[in-house]
């Protein structure tokens, strides 16, 4: 297992903002596996076999005493990136994600059994917060961004305008939620733009959903790879930094 020269600070667990600016540690563990994953693993499947070996550490799985889901910005994410499994743990997740082993480790993903021959971690420094100018983003993974309440409303919105409209609101409530998860106050207000999104049908717990693949811009700063919306955790909704 290869450790980052910031192994010793990300277990300081802070987090400091500046000039409006958030840093917060993070760290960011690829698993190279005995054989290539089968295409249909998703992270899903990922984060229930990480989350079955960290049972007793709700920041893995979201759920307390097994039962009550916690509705916090997940702090451990898990992601599939070009058919390779990632672990993102950031802030109090970064701890935790830097503690683990899973060297030789078997995880039962979409009923094969791999084997974990390679851990890498890389510990970083990361930003969120506002920025004075806009930055553009793509969405890695459908971003679900609609509930049974807006989802009505998407569905009448009789324009495209009306539409792009919507979601830009909502993308600017999801920052929100993420900011104040984390206990960063926005100092001023964000502006969302949608560039360029397309619909996706998806599934979350078997279930049919709709999500959204494309572009956007927005006076934010947001870390590559962190999600944005539902099942962030299940790798939905991921960003990364566009040129």
């Amino acid at each position: 297992m290869e450790y980052g020269w910031r192994h010793i600070d990300i277990l300081r667990n802070t987090m400091v903002i500046k000039e409006n600016i958030a840093t917060i540690n993070q760290c960011i563990t690829s698993l190279l596996f005995d054989r290539p994953l089968n295409q249909l693993v998703r992270p899903k499947d990922l984060r229930g076999a990480i989350s079955h070996l960290n049972r007793n550490n709700v920041l893995f799985h979201q759920h307390a005493n097994d039962e009550y889901l916690v509705y916090n910005y997940p702090l451990i994410q898990y992601k599939i990136i070009k058919g390779n499994g990632f672990i993102i743990g950031l802030y109090k997740g970064a701890v935790a994600a830097a503690k683990i082993n899973l060297i030789k480790k078997q995880l039962n993903l979409r009923n094969t059994e791999y084997i974990v021959e390679q851990q890498t971690m890389s510990f970083l420094t990361t930003h969120i917060g506002i920025h004075d100018r806009s930055k553009k983003y793509k969405f890695l993974s459908p971003w679900l961004a609609l509930n049974e309440k807006n989802y009505q409303k998407y569905q009448r919105s009789g324009t495209l305008a009306k539409r792009k409209e919507l979601l830009e609101k909502i993308l600017i409530g999801n920052i929100l939620s993420i900011s104040k998860s984390l206990g960063y106050t926005v100092p001023a207000p964000i502006e969302a733009k949608i560039i360029n999104l397309k619909e996706v049908p998806t599934k979350l717990k078997g279930i049919p959903m709709l999500g959204f693949l494309g572009t956007f811009s927005v006076n934010f700063k947001i870390p590559n790879y962190w999600g944005i919306g539902k099942s962030v955790s299940r790798g939905f909704g991921t960003v990364k930094r566009s040129n």
